[in-house]
């Protein structure tokens, strides 16, 4: 039996923030949306961000670390690579271990039924719901530095590959902050707020979460003029990785990058909260630790550059794009016959950094003229097909080093593709505020949505390079094709 004051915290607060499990994680708090804080509450899963402590009194709180099970799902994901950065996996688990204590042996219907209240960025659900269905049995046995070589080079940051990763001891910044550090958020006037506690500093921020907005999404760049085979136009889109930005630093010290076992797909790169960390450390004289709310990264995180382009039969053509640092270097590094033109654009802050960013839309429109083989900068290649129901993916990226990893990582960037060409927008307004500030107003596709997605691997015997962004492109060609190649993405 463990008792904490009622100063208003949420189960959520109390179990990081008194208690010490980190497993429990803070992808979305406090709106309920993301599942990855998900425990059982007298055996029944709760999303523990929006239940107040004060309601869970004197009843049994089981997280990740008190299933019976919790090994033999850990393996089970890592034999099947159902966890990257394991941020997500262990509310998952939470959830489908009780659904198989109270169901027995799990089916795909079951297992996609229960997701619907998760989300993952990274695996692309695939192999989360191929782990639970051959629960026991699996063996997750094999070259772990080798899986972990494969991770980083996907990631693009050096990543952990094993059980641990699935039960959320992949070593996330927030997860190793001193007990005693100081909580700094952002205030409702863009400023740092430091109190001694979460609950503390959250109320002192004054601020009240965004929701969806009912605004229409949409391009924000015209079509150039001109005569084209294909035309296409993208709008704001949120690379929407689950750990929301945060860091940690002791007075005089170098801060904790909030990159520790995941790139966020490029988007963490440029953060700011490092600087903050170190800042606000030195000036309380005490370790800091500084969280970016969900509506934070929504609201100041970078984005992918919207575009809008035309491509003629000859390859050549124009892309306007929103003005981007590295941008027109990483289109004409696949594209080297369309024209680039950077344009000012009122909304968020946009990077070159987030996958494929520039050159994909370019290869998508490229292979557009003459369906084939996609190659990345990197030098990887890739093809795909998309038949309405399942997508095939033939990847060469050098030496596989773990198959289970890079086929992971190749459905993951699947996924990312389909749900970029059908569903995923921002709605920004006229002056360039974000409106959609919930992590499920993003458009990421869920589990039960998702097509079949089938990994052939080959390689070439080369050095092993990155695979799964030239996937990501070639998928998003794939899918643009069975939808006719229209010329608004998303395409609904």
């Amino acid at each position: 039996m463990i008792s904490v004051d009622d100063d208003g915290s949420s189960l959520l607060e109390v179990l990081r923030d008194r208690v010490g499990v980190r497993s429990v994680k803070d992808g979305c708090s406090p709106q309920g949306q993301c599942g990855c804080c998900t425990v059982l509450v007298d055996g029944q899963p709760r999303v523990s961000c929006v239940t107040p402590a004060r309601r869970v009194g004197g009843r049994a709180i089981t997280t990740v670390e008190g299933l019976d099970d919790a090994d033999v799902w850990a393996d089970a994901f890592t034999a099947t690579g159902a966890s990257q950065c394991g941020f997500c996996t262990p509310g998952i688990i939470v959830r489908l271990s009780a659904l198989r204590d109270r169901k027995g042996p799990l089916n795909e219907t079951m297992v996609k039924g229960a997701l619907k209240a998760h989300l993952c960025r990274c695996t692309g659900w695939q192999t989360i719901v191929e782990a639970a269905v051959q629960l026991p049995g699996l063996d997750p046995q094999r070259d772990l530095a080798a899986a972990a070589a494969r991770a980083q080079l996907e990631g693009r940051n050096a990543q952990s590959v094993g059980p641990e990763v699935a039960l959320g001891a992949g070593g996330f910044a927030d997860d190793s902050a001193p007990s005693d550090a100081l909580v700094a958020v952002r205030g409702s006037d863009g400023g740092w707020i430091v109190e001694d506690t979460m609950v503390g500093a959250r109320s002192a921020s004054g601020k009240v979460q965004g929701r969806r907005t009912t605004q229409e999404t949409g391009s924000p760049i015209a079509l150039p003029a001109g005569e084209f085979v294909f035309t296409l136009q993208t709008s704001w889109v949120d690379p929407a990785y689950l750990e929301t930005d945060a860091s940690w630093a002791n007075p005089g010290e170098a801060a904790v990058s909030p990159l520790v076992n995941g790139g966020a797909f490029g988007a963490k790169l440029e953060t700011t909260v490092t600087g903050v960390a170190e800042a606000l450390a030195s000036e309380h004289g005490r370790p800091v630790r500084v969280l970016a709310s969900r509506e934070d990264t929504a609201r100041f995180g970078p984005k992918r550059a919207p575009i809008a382009a035309g491509i003629r039969a000859d390859g050549t053509g124009v892309i306007h794009v929103a003005r981007t640092p590295g941008i027109t270097e990483a289109i004409a590094s696949v594209a080297p016959l369309l024209e680039v033109i950077e344009v000012d654009v009122a909304g968020p802050v946009t990077s070159a950094s987030i996958r494929g960013a520039g050159w994909a839309e370019a290869a998508v429109l490229i292979g557009a003229l003459e369906p084939g083989p996609l190659q990345s900068p990197d030098g990887a290649t890739a093809t795909a097909t998309f038949d309405g129901s399942v997508i095939d993916v033939v990847v060469d990226c050098g030496r596989p080093l773990d198959e289970v990893v890079l086929r992971s990582y190749c459905i993951g960037a699947a996924h990312m593709a389909y749900s970029w060409v059908t569903s995923e927008s921002l709605s920004v307004d006229a002056d360039g505020e974000v409106l959609d500030l919930t992590v499920r107003s993003f458009g990421v596709v869920r589990a039960a949505d998702m097509p079949e997605v089938n990994v052939t691997i080959e390689s070439s015997g080369s050095e092993p390079i990155n695979g799964s962004d030239v996937v990501f492109a070639a998928v998003a060609g794939a899918v643009w094709r069975d939808r006719s190649h229209a010329s608004v993405w998303p395409t609904g």
